[in-house]
């Protein structure tokens, strides 16, 4: 029997950074050996670049033009087309890649990662909505992150019964130690009592929130990453006098360390668009207890309130300086909780349950009957 073929087709690929693009890589990783897996990805340039990264053939797909945070790239329907994978699985949100889909007519079996509703882009959402609905009408499968998003995603509600739940995940052993030298230097520039946040700098991880919040907080904030809001944090901070107490250190290429010298660590995002927050994951593996925001996704279900960590009211500066005070003043309850949250990823969010659950939505595609017309495949062993 033939081996499996799998294309994955995401917006963006390592060392790009984002939740999907970590979860893309992952993913990836893990189902090399047990499937032929190849990856297409917008690219950073118009020229279409070829490579392997850490044995998975990747493709940056040349892109033409950027719109609303959108990659333009005329030759992805082209090679969407001519893969003779037997599955493709589609990342959501990516309007090119879905268009693309449409538009190449390949003819295997279709899985979609929903990894979140588009919130804040309305104008977009116009012309992307008719276009993702035509695509999850055609999927064989759905995977969401969390039941709690599947609950309360307007877009899904019709689409239910082709949805399946398999959480977001990561290899906890890559966080569960750091060089402690790295975190010695991270302590002299930063102080014990460092208050972690890491992702893209963009408008739905609140991180103002937390800016706002350290005003009443004896620590600091560190934050990880790039993005467009960088000039609006730093301009916060120094408008609130606590610019000596927030420090943006843009990329960096191991966050290991950063997540062992904190104390605490912070995802203050208030809206729906942060689905999952898999860097929640990366704090608890290494011991943190996570402060969170109750928004209506999966993200308060990641870490637990009052189990792994503290969960406060979203858009809420006192109530995060309230909890990010009560970690950083007593370690006993930080080192439980953290604790807590190192198990809770053991148990629940490891890539090798995550790849087989999805290799076995793979399976169960493939051996029933196709929703459309489609060539006849093998699944190898």
């Amino acid at each position: 029997m033939a081996e499996l073929g799998v294309l994955q087709v995401g917006k963006f690929y390592p060392p790009d950074e984002g939740g999907m693009e970590t979860h893309l890589e992952g993913l990836c990783r893990h189902l090399r050996g047990r499937a032929r897996v190849e990856v297409l990805v917008a690219g950073r340039s118009r020229r279409t670049i070829r490579e392997m990264a850490d044995g998975v053939p990747v493709t940056r797909v040349g892109t033409l033009a950027t719109i609303r945070s959108a990659p333009i790239c005329p030759e992805l329907p082209g090679l969407i087309r001519r893969s003779p994978a037997d599955i493709v699985h589609l990342h959501h949100p990516n309007p090119s890649a879905f268009l693309s889909y449409l538009v190449s007519g390949h003819r295997g079996r279709l899985v979609v990662t929903y990894h979140s509703d588009v919130v804040q882009q309305r104008v977009l959402n116009v012309v992307y909505e008719p276009i993702v609905r035509a695509v999850l009408r055609r999927a064989d499968a759905i995977i969401v992150s969390s039941q709690e998003y599947l609950d309360t995603s307007p877009m899904l509600e019709r689409y239910r019964a082709r949805c399946t739940v398999i959480p977001m995940a990561i290899d906890p052993a890559r966080f569960a130690a750091a060089d402690p030298v790295a975190v010695a230097d991270l302590h002299r520039r930063f102080g014990n009592r460092i208050v972690l946040a890491v992702g893209r700098l963009v408008y739905y991880k609140g991180l103002e929130f937390l800016v706002r919040a350290m005003t009443r907080v004896d620590g600091h904030a560190v934050i990880v990453g790039q993005g467009p809001m960088a000039d609006f944090i730093r301009d916060e901070a120094r408008a609130l006098g606590v610019a000596d107490r927030v420090t943006l250190v843009g990329h960096v290429a191991d966050t290991v360390p950063y997540y062992h010298a904190a104390r605490v660590f912070a995802l203050p995002s208030h809206l729906r668009s942060e689905a999952f927050g898999i860097v929640q994951l990366e704090a608890m593996s290494a011991g943190r207890p996570v402060v969170n925001a109750r928004i209506p996704s999966g993200v308060p279900g990641v870490s637990v309130d009052g189990e792994t960590g503290l969960t406060v009211p979203p858009g809420d500066p006192a109530a995060l300086a309230g909890a990010l005070n009560r970690l950083l003043d007593d370690p006993t309850l930080a080192d439980r909780l953290g604790a807590a949250g190192r198990r809770r990823v053991a148990e629940r969010y490891t890539l090798d349950g995550m790849t087989e659950r999805t290799l076995a939505l793979y399976a169960s595609i493939l051996a029933s009957e196709p929703r459309r017309a489609a060539r006849r495949i093998r699944v190898g062993a």
